[in-house]
């Protein structure tokens, strides 16, 4: 392990305010460090790259780190992380994945995540993607989670891309029992000619199930971002999403949304809006001293906060 690896290692356990837990941290395709305890269980996968990650009934207040990083190019890292999350138990799942790309070819690092919520249990899972690098490869991350929920189950989804990567193809797919809950917030930020595309499949099978997905995105330079949502609702439900933008320079925003009443008791809502930063905001604020460049970061920072 290098200093570099060292100091990573430092990072995470200084982190403030997330519970303490378990951890599995991947660079580079190989396993850098773990911590597996009695509560929650890290084991590899026999047949495939990935984990088993098994969160005990009950258990409350633990968190899951499992960061991946990518130095090289040339190089595409995929991985299958199976999580089984207890009766009663109450966890935070978080999941940072890092591409640092100096080379010509390309970096691609792909997590099929599939999460298993017993009944009352309740995950909290933050993503967050971030690639740098002054080489001539992509940064790719082409993320798939899968979200199975029983009854009165709760799964928070919090997804963060806000810049570097090259082209990312999120795919989401629920199932949302009876009483449970899935919440999605989604912020991305794209400049340059880069692409990013979320996709959203969700139904809502339980009577009472719920599900609430909210995206906020900034599309700068000639970049294109593309959002679509497939809300289905089988029972007497509730589904929401909504899709905000702002568009600068030459980017594109598409927004593509469905939705689909199989059942006479379904409520179903799709909210879209794209458009520019208002001038009035602009000159309010530069009139405070703020240059104009400023002043358009600190509106896209309070959008995408």
């Amino acid at each position: 392990m290098d200093k570099t690896d060292e100091a990573l290692l430092d990072t995470i356990a200084d982190l403030h305010g997330i519970p303490e837990g378990s951890f599995n941290i991947r660079k580079n395709g190989k396993l850098l460090a773990r911590n597996s305890g009695t509560d929650i269980e890290i084991v590899s996968k026999t047949d495939k790259d990935g984990i088993d990650i098994i969160v005990k009934p009950n258990v409350k207040n633990k968190s899951v780190h499992i960061p991946v990083l990518l130095t090289v190019g040339d190089f595409r890292d995929t991985v299958y992380n199976d999580f089984y999350i207890g009766e009663n138990a109450d966890v935070t799942i978080i999941a940072g994945c890092g591409i640092h790309n100096d080379a010509c070819g390309d970096a691609e690092h792909d997590g099929i995540h599939s999460f298993y919520l017993s009944k009352n249990a309740k995950v909290r899972y933050v993503e967050k993607h971030y690639a740098s690098g002054s080489g001539s490869g992509k940064k790719v991350f082409d993320p798939v989670t899968k979200i199975y929920l029983k009854e009165n189950s709760c799964f928070i989804l919090e997804s963060t891309q806000l810049g570097g990567v090259t082209y990312t193809n999120r795919k989401t797919v629920a199932s949302v029992g009876k009483n449970a809950q899935l919440l999605v917030k989604e912020k991305i930020l794209t400049d340059g000619e880069e692409r990013a595309a979320t996709d959203f499949k969700i139904r809502l099978n339980g009577k009472n199930s719920r599900a609430d997905v909210v995206s906020r995105s900034v599309a700068k330079g000639k970049s294109l971002q593309k959002f679509q949502s497939d809300l289905i609702g089988k029972n007497e439900c509730f589904g929401h999403v909504e899709c905000d933008g702002i568009v600068l320079n030459d980017a594109r925003i598409i927004s593509t949304p469905k939705i689909d009443a199989v059942s006479p008791e379904a409520s179903l809502v799709h909210e879209a809006a794209v458009g520019k930063i208002a001038g009035e905001q602009l000159l309010k604020l530069m009139s405070l001293g703020l240059t104009e460049q400023e002043a358009e970061n600190t509106v896209i920072q309070g959008f995408l906060n």
